[in-house]
């Protein structure tokens, strides 16, 4: 194995960074209804997605920051990611949510680049819309390619680890695919599944 990739909302984190937003609205319940069935995949991603991010309209960026950078992770996020990297693989996140966690938490847990979406603003204000890197659903396989290409590796070499429909894109560009206290759509398509909570079981994974 040379390249790791994670999905971020709630595989590396503990939830969904939209939800924790949401929550400052007032309309958690609202928009994570509608999370949940994309992830379930009985949502288009992008059309949820921009239905979702229009909820947010108003919200300050300050806040929008202040929230981004006290998401909680899941147990072993860090170790699990130290770890891989100790092994020798190159350890990438690709998320359906935003920059404004995913750019954070590089830091802290350790991985070397992010690929995510951008919560566009107005005078620090966010304007309800949303445009980057893994806005549809064949967006994470997508960028799989194209990393694949440039890295010059090949499906064989790849691990990648998620828990929603929008993952099953990149699944099928990876050798070792980890369906992480996943939804059933996902664990169909997955080698290995986890239903611990705990990232530190991917590293009994014999690769």
């Amino acid at each position: 194995m040379k390249l790791c990739v994670f999905d971020f909302d709630s595989t590396l984190m503990d939830g969904e960074t939209i939800d924790f937003l949401a929550k400052e609205l007032g309309i958690e319940d609202r928009v994570s209804s509608i999370t949940k069935r994309a992830m379930a995949g009985e949502l288009d991603f992008f059309e949820s997605l921009i239905q979702r991010v229009a909820l947010l309209k108003g919200l300050k960026r300050e806040k929008v920051d202040e929230i981004c950078h006290n998401l909680p992770f899941v147990n072993g996020a860090k170790e699990s990611i130290k770890e891989l990297k100790k092994r020798g693989l190159k350890v990438v996140v690709f998320s359906g949510g935003f920059r404004n966690a995913t750019d954070y938490a590089k830091d802290i847990l350790g991985y070397e680049a992010s690929f995510s979406n951008i919560l566009h603003e107005k005078n620090g204000v966010l304007t309800g819309e949303v445009g980057g890197d893994m806005m549809f659903n064949f967006s994470k396989g997508d960028m799989l390619k194209r990393l694949q290409s440039i890295l010059q590796i090949s499906p064989e070499d790849c691990m990648v680890v998620g828990d929603g429909a929008n993952d099953l894109s990149m699944f099928k560009y990876a050798k070792i695919k980890v369906a992480f206290c996943a939804n059933e759509i996902l664990k169909k398509e997955a080698t290995h599944v986890i239903d611990e909570k705990d990232l530190r079981n991917i590293l009994e994974i014999r690769f």
